[in-house]
């Protein structure tokens, strides 16, 4: 009654069959994207470092710099010198929200460290806008 297809199938799946690319797992991707957060949150950093110089700035650059090492498997982020130019308010609040992302891709991806250096970021560029003193270039 019915004739058997004598031809292979032009539909085929693609299990089982290797791949020209690698592919990287949900972690792999989420280390790259927290890394990066925190790369972009450390240049901010950096930026507010050479306006408003405070040792809480300095630690948390070192902080910054070792989470990102660790993420990257022990390469450190690589850094620009930044310009001495700028409004603080505006850098507090970009930092704040680079913060936030890093927050939200730490929890994502259960990495407690990273959320509590995020979290503790976030608090500090927070009380940063709200106090007025803390916005004024250092002499």
């Amino acid at each position: 009654m019915y004739e058997p297809i004598r031809t292979k199938s032009v539909h085929s799946t693609m299990a089982g069959t290797p791949s020209d690319f690698p592919h990287r797992s949900r972690e792999e991707e989420l280390d790259i994207q927290l890394a990066g957060h925190l790369a972009a949150l450390l240049a901010v950093t950096d930026e507010l470092r050479v306006l408003t110089p405070s040792a809480g700035l300095d630690t948390a650059a070192e902080r910054l710099t070792g989470e990102i090492s660790r993420l990257r498997g022990g390469r450190g982020p690589l850094r620009a010198a930044p310009a001495a130019a700028g409004d603080p308010a505006a850098l507090h609040r970009r930092a704040h929200a680079l913060a936030g992302r890093a927050l939200v891709v730490a929890a994502s991806r259960a990495d407690t460290a990273a959320a509590i250096l995020s979290a503790e970021r976030m608090d500090a560029h927070a009380a940063a806008l709200a106090d007025p003193r803390e916005l004024t270039a250092a002499p």
